[in-house]
């Protein structure tokens, strides 16, 4: 079994069993946030009135915080990943005020990321369910814009099946 440098306390606080995260495991929680970037790049210049090929937002003073804030927030959703690779999704940071140094509850760490997967997977199957029925209408893009916009929410759709087999190895870690 290959292993990784990061090496997580298990479930028994009293021996401080170690166990590793397995290489795929970390490959696969640097790959979310990188499959999720494209579309929030795609996006930006929407928020500025540009159409990407497509209509253009109407004009609204909010339009560019909300494509922005839209954008930080899908990100740093992704990111969260990592906890459940990095010793912080195990055991709460030493600088928190009264928690620092407590176990998470492994379910803490697992609903919600279960949560998301089954969203994010849901979303890449309606956007297949999509493509293979209406076709090119679905998407209203321009000539050779469609092929981008495509690439990259299809890069997106790996979103939740990638967080469905992360959210499975931090189980297998995290069980007694």
């Amino acid at each position: 079994m290959i292993k990784t440098k990061h090496q997580h306390l298990g479930s028994d606080t009293t021996g401080l069993v170690q166990r590793s995260v397995p290489a795929w495991a970390e490959r696969v929680a640097h790959a979310i946030p990188l499959v999720v970037l494209p579309v929030g790049i795609w996006r930006l210049p929407i928020g500025f009135g540009y159409g990407m090929g497509g209509e253009t937002m109407p004009a609204a003073w909010f339009n560019a915080p909300y494509v922005i804030g839209l954008t930080v927030l899908t990100e740093l959703l992704a990111l969260l990943s990592f906890g459940l690779v990095r010793p912080w999704g195990e055991v709460v940071p030493h600088w928190v005020p009264k928690l620092g140094g407590r176990r998470i509850p492994p379910a803490a760490a697992i609903v919600p990321a279960t949560l998301g997967g089954l969203f994010f997977t849901g979303l890449g199957i309606h956007w297949l369910y999509e493509a293979a029925t209406v076709g090119r209408a679905a998407w209203p893009y321009d000539e050779g814009w469609n092929v981008l916009a495509m690439a990259m929410s299809g890069l997106m759709n790996l979103w939740g099946p990638l967080l469905l087999v992360l959210t499975y190895a931090y189980y297998r870690r995290r069980r007694v």
